[in-house]
């Protein structure tokens, strides 16, 4: 296949899996009476509920043993001794879920915290549905599964307390996992009465009653995290700590520039070397995705595997790889802009606007390419035995590199086993199975099980990046200060020519086409090869940093107060959109906006007096449903250091699930997004990543870190997801307090690259 093929459908198949994440689609979002099925004959008479699939298999697979309990559902399971134990369906990535999974599950159930376990579901979409990670989608999705799931647990048990005291059910109590009748002062537990519900009917789940918010006993208070103690001791929950008898350790070697063929390797001597068991050369399936060409060393250990990788010399066919510079991209889209391209979006006149407009503000931003560096670099653990290939991964997308792994080997789906292990962050970069893929290819060649292990290195090389860009703005006010032109000419990159890559077109999120009476936005795209995917929060992440700061230059140019500029903004007559109705719960809402920019203002202290050299900046973004305004304090030295004083963030993002793991998203959300701000860039040339490690890749330092103010309005909207909200607006509140202290007006990402340090 021509190489030019092969990326095209590489991107096509990204953007297939983005569009999957970012989307809600509800396959066991709302679950009807047919999707329960009641097994019969399970644990001695016992209950199960399934979804569309008996999951006692999916447990067995997974090695628990479902005759010591009885399980009421796929999420259920409930011991004698009044031990409930949850599954959480998603991977647990550092975001909290398997904790907030299990609080909405045992919300509904009316289950006794206390004596609540969760564990990780097996990865079997037939029976638990979607169970990936990203776009702030987990809570989203599962929130009708989850506590459809707790309150028809809790229903069957309620209705076999009721039969066994002869009473109505309506008399009858669930609460802290016991069900009481409080006339009679009659009380059983869960334990004692999970046995009996197997015989009662199985309930219709979209007429079971849920709680309101008004009735939460568990949700919305603070909680640590299930597995927090097992962190901190150091147990071993991590793909990366797998541990199989007779298990062999792998690296495996690309190209550095992407597209690169192997032509030779000094395979004879790496064989001869201490602890090496094998290498051999991969030809790959040339997608990104899934295997590129390589070179596998096998070894006894991953410090002899990272050893014989030094000792590694490998001639490269480089005839299809990247020639990529983004030194020459910057530019070309320098030439690219002095043409406007036929626009995306035209409306209203925005010649005439620009004419008649008080001021007119030109300006051009642009943004870096920045790389994911999760703190567990990637790593798989395969298993080729008896035809079927298993595998132990950290993905967030689990189930579908299920499927992934599948077609690659061209084998059946029940030929392939996944186990969801916890990963050490992600960001996005785990959307991709890459490292699962070659995992099970290595493994093919090799009778033994094997753990992939990427170096340090290998991530900064081998990443799917968030994509650079470049915005030439116009923009114009009349005379009473207010908004009336926009004009947006984005240049991005393209892996085929037609469409950006992931990450790099525009956002209906940041930079909506009804952003003023009159818009005119249009996209140029330049080739690009390295692969690009999701960064938390993509395309807002960048966009917002334009919007967010262009929005403060017109209020600027106006004359106006910024966050009276904004509350103008918000209650702008939207446009219609055509098709279905957008999800309230995920669109732009005005008087949500409103509420979160109010409160932060009032919290940051917005209007008060500074002192010389200290500004106060805030900035506000819409992004996957949480609406999230932020304020940054600084200070600016001569030296152009920047000390932040304080972050404020505001949210929407409908109820909150876990009060501490709320506040720890907005926190580490805010950190990460003033960490990247700052002095965080990819650069390259010839097609080849010129940062290696951190050296190069300076993250913030503890010292460096502001304290975090979170606040939060709680709404009755669906909750939104927090792992991404509150990223995109942080970069324009920054830059605006720097103008704010110094007069500056900082249009590129990373600062550091106009002088400032942090």
């Amino acid at each position: 296949m021509p190489i030019a093929n092969t990326f095209a459908q590489y991107d096509a198949d990204l953007q297939a899996l983005i569009a999957e994440v970012e989307t809600i689609s509800p396959p066991v979002a709302t679950m009807g009476r047919r999707s329960f099925m009641k097994l019969a004959g399970f644990a001695g008479g016992g209950l199960v509920l399934a979804f569309n699939l008996d999951t006692r298999v999916a447990r067995a697979a997974d090695g628990h043993k479902p005759t010591e309990s009885n399980t009421l559902n796929a999420f259920v399971r409930i011991a004698p001794d009044n031990t409930v134990t949850l599954f959480s369906k998603g991977p647990e990535i550092g975001q909290g879920i398997k904790t907030a999974f299990g609080l909405i599950i045992a919300e509904e159930l009316d289950a006794d915290w206390k004596t609540v376990k969760v564990d990780q579901a097996p990865i079997n979409p037939k029976v638990y549905g979607y169970q990936g990670a990203g776009g702030s989608t987990s809570i989203p999705r599962g929130w009708d599964q989850l506590r459809q799931a707790g309150a028809t647990a809790r229903a069957m048990l309620v209705s076999a307390a009721a039969k066994q005291w002869n009473v109505p059910a309506s008399e009858c109590n669930a609460a802290s996992s016991c069900v009481s009748h409080k006339s009679s002062g009659r009380k059983l537990s869960y334990g004692a009465l999970a046995k009996a519900a197997a015989a009662e009917p199985v309930p219709d789940a979209t007429k079971v009653p849920l709680k309101t918010r008004a009735e939460y006993k568990l949700l919305g208070k603070r909680y640590t995290g299930v597995d927090n103690h097992k962190v901190v001791t150091g147990k071993p929950l991590f793909g990366i700590d797998v541990q199989m008898p007779g298990m062999l350790y792998a690296n495996y070697v690309k190209c550095p520039a992407v597209g690169g063929k192997v032509k030779s390797a000094n395979l004879d001597e790496i064989k001869k070397m201490p602890g090496v068991v094998d290498a051999f050369v991969l030809d790959g399936t040339g997608n990104p995705l899934e295997v590129m060409p390589g070179v596998a060393i096998i070894t006894k250990s991953t410090w002899e595997a990272f050893k014989a990788k030094a000792a590694l010399k490998v001639e490269w066919d480089e005839s299809s790889a990247s020639k990529d510079s983004l030194t020459q991209a910057a530019a070309k889209a320098k030439e690219i802009a002095a043409k406007m391209p036929a626009p995306a979006d035209n409306v209203g006149d925005v010649d005439a606007a620009f004419v008649s407009a008080a001021k007119v503000v030109e300006a051009s931003y642009d943004y870096a390419m920045v790389s994911h560096q999760q703190l567990e670099p990637e790593n798989s653990t395969a298993w080729w035995h008896d035809g079927t290939m298993e595998i132990w991964t950290p993905s967030q997308q689990a189930d579908r590199g299920l499927k992934t792994v599948a077609d690659m080997l061209k084998l059946p789906e029940d030929k392939v086993t996944v186990h969801q292990t916890r990963a050490g962050g992600g960001f996005g970069r785990r959307l991709m199975n890459d490292y699962m893929c070659e995992a099970a290819a290595i493994a093919l060649k090799v009778n033994a099980p094997v753990k992939l292990q990427w170096k340090r290195e290998d991530d900064f090389a081998h990443d799917f990046f968030r994509a650079g860009g470049y915005h030439f703005l116009k923009g114009a006010v009349d005379k009473s200060g207010k908004l009336t032109a926009v004009q947006n000419h984005l240049v991005s990159f393209s892996v085929d020519g037609t469409r950006p890559v992931s990450g790099g077109g525009r956002s209906n999120n940041s930079f909506p086409t009804d952003m003023a009476p009159n818009v005119r936005y249009a996209v140029s795209l330049m080739p690009l090869q390295i692969p690009c995917g999701p960064w938390r929060a993509p395309t807002d992440n960048v966009q917002m940093f334009v919007a967010g700061s262009f929005l403060h230059e017109l209020s600027v140019a106006a004359g106006r107060d910024h966050v009276e500029f904004l509350l103008e903004w918000f209650a702008r007559p939207l446009a219609p959109t055509s098709g279905p109705a957008p999800d309230p719960s995920r669109s732009f809402n005005p008087t949500r906006a409103a509420g979160v920019l109010k409160m932060a203002a009032e919290k940051s202290g917005w209007g008060k007096k500074l002192p010389s050299g200290r500004g106060l900046g805030i900035a506000f973004a819409c992004s996957y449903g949480g609406h999230v305004a932020e304020a940054v304090e600084l200070s600016v030295d001569a030296k152009k250091h920047v000390t932040v004083h304080k972050i404020t963030v505001v949210s929407d993002i409908g109820p909150i699930i876990n009060m501490s793991g709320a506040e720890n998203q907005a926190q580490g959300g805010s950190i990460d997004a003033l960490s990247t701000a700052m002095g965080l860039e990819i650069n390259v040339e010839q097609g080849r990543i010129q940062q290696t490690n951190f050296a190069e890749y300076p993250l913030l330092r503890m010292s460096s870190a502001p304290p975090v103010e979170v606040h939060f309005i709680q709404s009755d909207f669906r909750p939104a997801g927090l792992g991404e909200p509150c990223v995109p607006p942080l970069a324009a509140a920054l830059g605006n307090a720097i103008f704010a202290a110094t007069g500056e007006r900082v249009r590129t990402m990373p600062f550091k690259r106009v002088g400032y340090t942090i």
